[in-house]
């Protein structure tokens, strides 16, 4: 074989193991082969080709079903960690080119989040940011947890912020902020003057909660399915602020986090952290991602040492 030749092969060789690792990178994010083959452009038969050429050429299983998503095997995660960096690396190549191109002289902000968390938790850290540097562009995005957990992946934001109950295994979450779930009732309401309300004295009265898809709602349904008790719900709005409008014209009574309160709402309240638990919000950004030095000044205005403490340098690449 000539060197022409091998040097042909060695090419072929990296390009077809960049495509096997790209294929198996995007199948452990998304959980699917499916999903993954739609967000690659590719049929579902060429990534499982991509998969199993990649397992027998490394003589390991990488891969196995757990319910309804892939996950990797104990030598699977050995080499996510190893290849997430690489395939990363290449994915964000153009981005990063143009940046450093421009020396980095435009740098800005960009920050998914729920209504909530930009309406109630927000302003300050915002107001903030804004003091302190001025001519840097900060954008906000207001999207629900999934459709904002997509914009973080794709690297179109530089971190969320708000609440998870579950972390998929390619993101960090750094809980920072702690609220109680609450009782909100119209002034005058038959449970208004009681000093104790069970979770059962809920049940004759209709419940005025956010949209089924939401977290507060599968939460509010759980907590009443686990100790059997029925509930009937009034009404469904998304948002905080309608909610407690509808609640104070004493259209129903709800549960809600106390992060939208702010008390001077003409409302009575009762603390249920006996019966619903805590809600955290924090912050979100992708394992092994670089943080730019504006979402590093960003996450030090939330919680002064949490960007140490989750595990990166002071170049904002994680030491992980």
């Amino acid at each position: 074989m000539n060197r022409d030749d091998a040097s042909a092969r060695r090419a072929y060789y990296k390009g077809a193991r960049l495509k096997q690792l790209r294929a198996f990178c995007t199948v452990v994010r998304l959980g699917s082969v499916s999903r993954a083959a739609e967000a690659m452009f590719l049929s579902q038969p060429s990534v499982s080709l991509l998969l199993a050429a990649l397992e027998r050429e490394l003589g390991a299983k990488l891969l196995t079903r757990v319910g309804r998503r892939m996950q990797p095997t104990e030598e699977g995660q050995v080499l996510y960690e190893l290849a997430r960096p690489i395939v990363e690396g290449v994915e964000n190549l153009d981005a990063e080119f143009r940046k450093r191109l421009s020396g980095q002289r435009i740098q800005s902000l960009d920050i998914a989040a729920g209504t909530s968390t930009i309406q109630y938790l927000l302003p300050p850290l915002v107001k903030r940011f804004r003091e302190r540097h001025p001519d840097i562009p900060l954008r906000l995005h207001n999207v629900t947890g999934r459709d904002g957990l997509a914009l973080l992946r794709s690297g179109e934001v530089d971190l969320a912020v708000g609440s998870m109950l579950e972390v998929p295994a390619d993101l960090d979450y750094a809980p920072v902020y702690f609220f109680d779930p609450v009782l909100i009732m119209p002034r005058g309401h038959p449970l208004a003057e009681r000093t104790e309300i069970r979770i059962e004295d809920l049940s004759p009265h209709g419940l005025i909660l956010p949209p089924k898809r939401l977290t507060t709602y599968r939460l509010v349904d759980a907590v009443f399915r686990a100790r059997g008790v029925p509930y009937t719900v009034a009404m469904e709005v998304g948002g905080w602020e309608l909610i407690k409008q509808y609640v104070a014209m004493g259209l129903g009574i709800s549960i809600v986090t106390s992060i939208c309160l702010t008390g001077r709402e003409e409302l009575a309240t009762h603390n249920l952290r006996r019966y619903f638990p805590q809600r955290s919000y924090g912050v979100v950004i992708r394992k092994g991602a670089y943080l730019p030095p504006p979402a590093r000044e960003f996450i030090a205005l939330i919680k002064p040492g949490l960007f140490e403490r989750r595990g990166y340098d002071d170049t904002g690449h994680s030491e992980r």
